[in-house]
């Protein structure tokens, strides 16, 4: 009997519409004429589902007892016995009761697969196996029901169901996927935007892997190498030379004149990793790729050509782009007469993937092979002068050896000699000792003795493999030796760098910490960096700025330099640019070659650091800017309006009092007093409000932090609104955060007095997150949530920010609808307990506002300064306790 086939349809998340498009489906194969049964479904009270199971045949489910309840599961025997075409079995991933035949559904599925029965199902991607903890972290659930990835894999056809996150958090506010009483929860925790857009992603990340391996698989079956164009891929070969950028630009400009394709930059390293490369233009490089929007990638290989080709054959890429340098004519001649360059093979065996062959005017691998480090002039004139001496050494000992003059001996121990001259001078020396040696061991051993005449041609052929072996000999011991002294220079390089990154990362002065590294790792007596900025020319006041080389940051001993670029002058010996306007140079010897990668790369790392520190500093600079401008704002708006109008309001009340010629009655001297009474609050609060701000923005506020609960300041903070508008739905499990209590409290009742105000007609609702962990963050840390819905009229997407600056008001409210303060107070508030205050529109309408603090680690704290927690002044009037009297600096 053959198998049946297995149709999933894949969801983002709950509410999507997969069992309806799978009933949807079945009514269509049952209008074909084939027998579909519902073996189960379930419509979780959504009315839609619920018709589509009109019209087709339902198998009753199993009840199935357990922990004093029963359950409702797939009779999967009844299914068996009713042996359908195709069945219909919801929710893929779902655990059975204790009892039942299977532990899992897609255990009972497979047995339907075996039985010949046709399978549709569905799941959601919080259910995959692979990426369970990815979805926990995303939305703070834990996913107790997972399902293989594999198992999913196998399956004939995956459909996806796919929905904006935009529109179904729109479908969960009109009610048709929960009840009316979980809407709003659900909507602030597990329906997030952000958390349907990455919940979305996944889904279709996933999914997408899958199409490559069914597209990988079949072009594998089918034994198909040649590219397959479903997209355009761009590779671009990078040999670690300063040509990359262009090549990678070159790249870029192709793939923008396609709609729609990926960039994909490689860098070929030789197999043993001794290849000539600049970490400086490699780190450019991956940068560069980062910004235009494609991918750096590494791959390791003997032949570059080759591995470049069979990367670019595994992402099944269009089209290669590879370099050709101008001012290697005759290497590119050879490399060509010996096989071809690197361009040539990945032209010559690329097969139906177009080459693009760039030149270009710098220097790199280019197309000739590649040569090896030189071991040394000492080295090798040692070599050239042993390689004289040692044969004829050698041959001195053999005559007082051997007299017999044996030829085989004298081979053996004159090929021994010309190893060690490998061993010491390398190739050329060791060719010069095997040819030497070649002809004592022909005079001096081979007969006839004392001339070079060979008369047995055994001997002769004797001399030949000699020199062979000596020469073959010669070329294996040079090349281990020059790899063995490459190989330590590569693992002492790659220590060094990794104490670099460590010490520099223990540091408080990453730079300084890097230039003091230097001075030790390449002995020299001092290390500067020096940066390009303007000043005078001349030293005269009245010149000209001009840009000038000026000392950024110095350890050891640095010479005074001359006027001009650092190491134009003899004073500096080694000099690496960072950048065009940033130099790192070394004083106090000349570092060899070989020492030129090491300082390339403590240039990789001044750079980052450098940046580091430039971005740190703009960034407090505009914290700076925009605290001061936003407080010198505010005052001159009080001053100028604000505090004017209730002061108008009481002048002209007294001065309607003390007119002698008008006499009032006992209800209008009333009125006049409350009027005077109303002003006095309203010109008392603004005044409250406005030392709040100078205390927020002056960064005088110093809150009190301890574990906090939530339910422990709403009440208060709930004081002043009528009752009955506020619902309040706090899961019971919320963490505790870390708070100062009175400044919570008047954030919540600032945020509700303003929602009161401007939704007069709705209700208002505190939702709280569940969970052990909120899946709100700040700074990377675990933080609590709290937020506050009104399905109001909201505000505009481009009015947000501005709704939390000083004196704003809704559409210019007027006056007497208060004074535009509550909601900047509560950020600054929020702001200084460490949390965060946004706002988001309300689906269906209305605005919410989020409070986020941070989860309470158990340790009351105290504000960085050394003063008395602060107290908002309206709670501490409440409370009955004397209000404090502003004094010195902060009285402003």
């Amino acid at each position: 009997m053959a198998r049946g086939t297995l149709r999933i349809f894949l969801g983002a998340a709950p509410g999507v519409g997969k069992t309806y498009e799978m009933l949807e489906e079945a009514h269509r194969l049952g209008g074909r004429g084939e027998d579909v049964v519902v073996a189960f479904a379930m419509d979780h009270g959504r009315s839609e589902t619920r018709a589509l199971l009109a019209g087709l045949e339902v198998i009753p489910p199993r009840r199935l007892p357990y922990r004093g309840a029963e359950f409702e599961e797939m009779d999967l025997d009844a299914v068996l016995g009713r042996a359908p075409g195709t069945a219909i079995v919801d929710e893929y991933a779902h655990s059975n009761v204790p009892g039942s035949r299977n532990e899992k559904r897609w255990q009972d599925v497979d047995a339907l697969l075996d039985a010949g029965i046709n399978v549709l199902s569905t799941v959601n991607v919080q259910h995959l196996a692979s990426l369970g903890d990815v979805v926990s972290a995303i939305t703070d659930v834990h996913q107790a029901e997972t399902v293989p990835d594999d198992v999913v894999r196998k399956a004939d056809q995956i459909h996806l169901v796919d929905i904006s996150p935009e529109l179904l958090r729109q479908r969960l506010s009109d009610g048709k996927i929960y009840a009316a009483e979980k809407i709003d929860a659900a909507l602030s925790n597990y329906f997030r935007l952000g958390n349907l857009t990455a919940l979305r992603e996944l889904a279709l990340l996933w999914l997408a892997d899958r199409v490559d391996e069914g597209l990988a698989k079949y072009r594998a079956e089918q034994g198909i190498e040649a590219s397959w164009p479903a997209r355009e891929r761009i590779v671009v070969g990078l040999t670690g030379s300063p040509e990359g950028e262009v090549l990678i630009r070159r790249g870029a400009r192709i793939l923008n004149r396609v709609n729609g394709g990926d960039l994909l930059a490689v860098h070929v390293r030789s197999a043993d990793g001794l290849a000539e490369e600049s970490p400086q233009a490699l780190e450019a490089q991956r940068r560069l790729i980062l910004d235009l929007g494609g991918s750096y990638h590494i791959v390791t290989g003997e032949d570059p050509a080759a591995a470049l080709l069979d990367f670019a054959r595994s992402v099944n890429a269009t089209q290669i782009v590879v370099g050709i340098s101008r001012h290697k004519k005759l290497a590119g001649l050879i490399g060509n007469l010996l096989g071809g360059g690197v361009g040539t093979r990945v032209v010559r065996d690329s097969g139906d993937i177009d080459v693009h062959m760039v030149s270009h005017p710098l220097g790199g691998r280019g197309a000739g092979p590649r040569r090896p480090r030189d071991l040394g002039r000492i080295r090798v004139a040692a070599g050239f002068g042993l390689a004289v001496l040692l044969p004829v050494v050698l041959q001195l000992l053999l005559a007082l050896l051997n007299p017999e003059q044996n030829v085989a001996a004298a081979m053996l121990v004159q090929l021994t000699g010309s190893v060690a001259v490998a061993l010491i001078g390398g190739l050329w020396p060791a060719t010069l000792a095997a040819l030497w040696s070649s002809l004592l061991v022909n005079y001096f051993s081979t007969p006839p003795l004392g001339n070079l005449t060979i008369s047995d041609p055994q001997n002769f052929l004797a001399l030949l493999v000699f020199v062979g072996v000596s020469a073959a000999v010669a070329v294996v011991v040079d090349l281990s030796a020059r790899r063995s002294k490459e190989a330590a220079r590569a693992r002492a390089e790659a220590t060094t760098l990794g104490d670099l990154t460590r010490s520099a990362a223990g540091s408080e002065d990453t730079v300084q910490a890097l230039l003091e590294q230097a001075l030790s790792v390449f002995q020299v007596r001092g290390a500067a960096v020096f940066s390009l900025g303007y000043g005078l020319a001349d030293g005269d006041s009245g010149a000209s700025p001009d840009r000038q080389w000026r000392l950024q940051a110095a350890v050891g001993e640095i010479p005074a330099l001359s006027s001009g670029a650092p190491g134009d002058d003899a004073a500096g010996d080694n000099v690496e640019e960072i950048d065009a306007s940033t130099r790192l140079v070394l004083f106090g010897r000349i570092l060899p070659a070989s020492d030129r990668r090491l300082l390339g790369a403590f240039g990789v790392h001044l750079a980052a650091q450098l940046e580091r520190q430039q971005l740190v500093a703009s960034r407090r600079e505009m914290l700076r800017l925009a605290e001061s401008n936003t407080m010198r704002t505010s005052i001159l708006r009080a001053v100028s309006h604000d505090l004017r109008t209730p002061l108008a309001g009481i002048k002209l009340a007294v001065g309607g009092l003390r007119h002698d010629d008008v006499h009032f009655t006992k209800e209008e001297e009333k009125e006049l007093l409350a009027t005077i009474e109303e002003c006095s609050d309203r010109l008392d609060a603004l005044v409250g409000n406005l030392l709040d701000m100078s205390r927020i923005t002056s960064d005088a506020v110093n809150p009190l932090l301890r574990p906090v609960r939530w339910y422990e300041v709403i009440p208060g903070s709930l004081s002043a609104v009528p009752g009955g508008r506020v619902r309040v739905d706090l899961p019971p499990n919320m963490p505790e955060i870390e708070a100062d209590p009175g400044m919570l409290e008047r954030v919540i009742a600032n945020i509700v007095e303003n929602a009161v105000k401007y939704a007069p007609d709705s209700d208002i609702v505190l939702v709280g997150a569940a969970g052990g962990l909120s899946p709100a963050t700040l700074g990377g840390r675990p933080a609590g949530e709290l937020r506050i819905i009104d399905h109001g009229r909201g505000i505009p997407a481009e009015s947000v920010l501005e709704m939390f600056r000083p004196f704003q008001r809704l559409d210019d409210a007027p006056q007497a609808t208060g004074i535009g303060l509550g909601l900047a107070v509560a950020k600054g508030f929020t702001d200084a307990m460490g949390g965060s205050l946004t706002a988001e529109a309300t689906p269906g309408g209305g605005l919410t506002m989020i409070i986020r603090l941070p989860l309470s680690t158990g340790t009351p704290y105290y504000g960085h300064r050394a003063q008395a927690p602060f107290e908002p002044r309206s709670l501490v009037a409440r409370r009955g306790h004397a209000l404090p009297v502003p004094s010195g600096p902060d009285a402003a």
